[in-house]
């Protein structure tokens, strides 16, 4: 295989990154690949970490199928146990592959190493670069959400839902990370928890402009969720989006993709509601711009492995939804898709149309 060129600017923002991970001289750094994917993102994060004097190595496993990256928590590392526990032994690992959702994953952060998901193009992870004042008002999110025993969320479309909260923990991703165990994804933007299992009931209106991130779609349609108990039981709509939804779950065959998954909203200012039209004759994105974009409400379904949770499906759907109110035990963190918790909000932002 032939060693692909290294891009100066690429090893210079990763040295950025690394720093804000605290990667210092004496760490073991590896990154995680698959087969030829991400080779030059995998030779500049070494090269990156060999500038910061840490000892670094490339562990590349082979995909069996070509789409296996789109599947939660399926991913080449499953049954490799050569391969763990060389990884368990380091103090970070980049990873290319795609661990989310994952008991590999878990057993990884159980053993002290920091996750670091790189899966974007380098004009996301640019554009997106992570910022301390984002850490500082994603953390503080967390710190609330924490405290919070009840989520409402509603909007003018007809969303209404409430989220029984405190079975389980409160996760943050701004993007990057520096204490042992910690996972996160570059770039991102967001604080997320789980409704209790039972806890979840109301309705969830998608209406256009959402997005369905596992198709990088627009919602073109209306549709409406209806939940009891923490499990979607109707999936009503007339249009394509409301048909897309529903064959894509049944296609799993699986009763759990059925429940309803983390909950949470996005806070970066520099991600882009707009990306996935603007962005169309770029290098295909991944969802982080989509996840992470100000104000939104990010709904979810499906696994809820990374939380702690028994539920490991593989069928997975973020749907970031524009124009919602959001409220913890009453007190309003959100206002029709506006940040207004004085702690969380960007006074310049640029919000994404209600």
């Amino acid at each position: 295989m032939t060693k692909p060129a290294i891009d100066i600017e690429m090893v210079e923002l990763f040295i950025q990154e690394l720093t804000l991970c605290r990667v210092r001289p004496g760490e073991t750094v590896a990154v995680l690949s698959a087969g030829a994917e991400w080779a030059d993102y995998a030779q500049a994060f070494m090269a990156a970490a060999t500038r910061l004097g840490a000892g670094t190595f490339n562990l590349n496993v082979r995909r069996e199928q070509p789409n296996q990256a789109a599947v939660q928590g399926r991913h080449p590392l499953v049954g490799n146990r050569v391969a763990l526990e060389t990884l368990a032994r380091c103090d970070m690992v980049i990873d290319l592959v795609g661990l989310l959702f994952s008991r590999e994953q878990a057993e990884l952060q159980a053993a002290g190493v920091r996750i670091l998901r790189v899966m974007e193009p380098f004009h996301v992870l640019r554009q997106m670069f992570p910022t301390e004042d984002l850490a500082r008002r994603v953390e503080r999110g967390r710190e609330l959400l924490m405290q919070a025993r009840t989520m409402r969320i509603t909007s003018p479309a007809g969303t209404d839902v409430t989220y029984r909260l405190g079975s389980y923990p409160v996760m943050s991703e701004y993007g990057y990370t520096a204490e042992p165990g910690r996972w996160d994804n570059f770039p991102s933007g967001f604080v997320f928890t789980q409704g209790d299992d039972d806890g979840v009931d109301g309705t969830v209106v998608l209406r256009p402009g959402d997005i369905l991130a596992a198709f990088k779609r627009y919602v073109q349609s209306q549709v409406v969720l209806r939940i009891e108990r923490g499990c979607i039981v109707e999936i009503a709509g007339d249009g394509m989006d409301a048909d897309l939804i529903r064959t894509y779950i049944a296609s799993f065959h699986d009763p759990r993709a059925y429940a309803v998954s983390h909950i949470g909203w996005g806070m970066n200012d520099r991600a882009r509601w707009h990306h996935i039209e603007s962005t169309r004759h770029l290098d295909s994105e991944h969802v982080m711009n989509a996840l992470s974009f100000y104000g939104n409400v990010l709904f979810s379904t499906g696994p809820n492995v990374e939380l702690g949770g028994s539920n490991d499906t593989a069928c997975h759907m973020d749907i970031p939804l524009r124009g919602c109110s959001l409220a913890l035990d009453g007190e309003p963190i959100l206002e029709r898709g506006d940040i207004v918790h004085p702690e969380l909000k960007v006074p310049d932002a640029v919000n994404p149309p209600r």
